[in-house]
């Protein structure tokens, strides 16, 4: 009989079951997949975008759903608290950009042969190739049923969601969750690319902005608005900015929201007006549609004039006041309405899952069902791009492995 069994072989899941193993009880970690950390190798485009260097509140801002709910686990493991916690094992980190935080050697598998190296050192037994049928509760115990039947005084499980199900996440949790009594929140993919059905886009297809402003709005109200980069795609749009607008727009596409796209957010309308007046002014006897250069990327100008109602072939000098307006007003705001996103494959994070409301988050531990733990995607809280989710991951493992250890070691002096 194990102590206790972590289901779930990924960030939260090693976490997990690291923190427990290091208050000195036996912990059994299973894995379906034929070797740990999976989805963690692709991270940050294979880089592992292990956390972002900022505080508790940094972290808290950028959680979409139930942020309040991860607070004791961010001060469980805050992000200079991971930080260290991945040097100590040897893998040294760096700060990019945006305070995202990576291994110096840019390697997602340095990060993962630490952790599965440091599972080996506190002695947690590793089962891969194991994939868990059945979680029952049996008096104050559980019965695990995978491979083989496997006992244990308690339970974390930390399956993921269903983003990149090529990585094993297949909503397994969701299912022995419902099965022990728990809720799940509807599920929707995040941090996803999203489909759109302007007839222009498939031309733009691999056309990258930089310094665009994304307004994102539900109903006319503004949910999600930065400035950054976003892409193009045969079906729709993508980047950095487009994947945090789906995190806000998760579950929504039913409302119709629009994307509007600010192509010169560094200018007010009345700048950009004088700006265009000036080009106007300098290519007066040319045709509308060789005026642009200085202004748009040069795949962008067919696109432009074209949603612009300004014939092609018009000369500059006779463009009049109302059609320069309409210009500024469309180069404002480049309106996008997503359809539907492109799905759990293409998906980072899930949103959705385990209700937290029916989760301790002092503990993890289940409110209805005692020495039940989660941890990780597989709980209703996702967070923007940046390593937030990751640091959720390891976070939520933290504190779960560090609760089910306690609760075991207390039951064990009791007896």
């Amino acid at each position: 009989m194990s102590q206790l069994i972590v289901i779930g072989g990924g960030p939260a899941g090693m976490m997990a079951a690291l923190a427990a193993a290091q208050k000195g009880i036996s912990v059994t970690l299973l894995e379906k997949n034929e070797k740990l950390g999976k989805k963690l190798h692709i991270t940050g485009k294979g880089r592992c975008n292990l956390t972002n260097d900022t505080d508790i509140d940094g972290l808290m801002s950028n959680v979409v759903r139930n942020p309040r709910f991860l607070h004791s686990a961010f001060y469980a493991m805050d992000s200079p608290g991971l930080m260290d916690f991945i040097e100590s094992m040897g893998v040294p980190l760096k700060t990019e950009r945006g305070g995202r935080v990576f291994p110096v050697s840019d390697r997602a598998d340095d990060i993962n042969q630490a952790l599965k190296s440091n599972l080996r050192i506190k002695g947690v037994q590793v089962k891969l190739n194991c994939p868990v049928r059945k979680i029952q509760q049996a008096g104050s115990h559980f019965i695990v049923h995978a491979n083989t039947t496997i006992h244990a005084n308690a339970v974390i499980i930390a399956t993921g969601g269903l983003s990149y199900p090529s990585t094993g996440s297949t909503g397994d949790g969701y299912s022995w969750a419902k099965s022990l009594g728990h809720a799940i929140v509807p599920t929707y993919p995040s941090l996803v690319p999203l489909r759109a059905s302007e007839a222009w886009i498939p031309s733009l297809s691999g056309l990258s902005l930089k310094n665009v402003r994304c307004i994102a709005r539900i109903a006319g109200k503004v949910v999600y608005e930065e400035i950054g980069e976003m892409l193009f795609t045969p079906t729709g749009i993508t980047g950095p900015l487009i994947l945090s607008a789906s995190a806000h727009l998760a579950g929504k596409y039913e409302l119709q929201p629009s994307i509007n796209i600010d192509l010169k957010p560094g200018l007010t309308p009345d700048q950009l007006d004088a700006r265009i007046t000036r080009d106007f002014l300098d290519n007066k006897n040319k045709n509308f549609a060789n005026a642009l250069d200085g202004l748009l990327p040069g795949r962008l100008i067919d696109t432009i004039i074209k949603l612009s109602d300004i014939p092609p072939d018009k000369k500059v000098h006779t463009i009049t006041k109302g059609e320069r307006q309409n210009l500024v007003h469309l180069l404002k705001n480049l309106t996008i309405q997503p359809t539907s996103t492109a799905g759990y494959k293409e998906a980072v994070i899930t949103a959705g899952g385990v209700n937290t409301k029916e989760v301790n988050p002092s503990t993890l531990m289940s409110k209805h069902i005692p020495n039940l733990f989660f941890a990780g995607e597989v709980l209703d809280v996702d967070a923007l791009t940046g390593g937030y989710n990751m640091q959720i991951a390891f976070s939520t493992g933290y504190l779960a492995g560090l609760s089910a250890a306690e609760i075991i070691l207390l039951h064990m002096k009791s007896e």
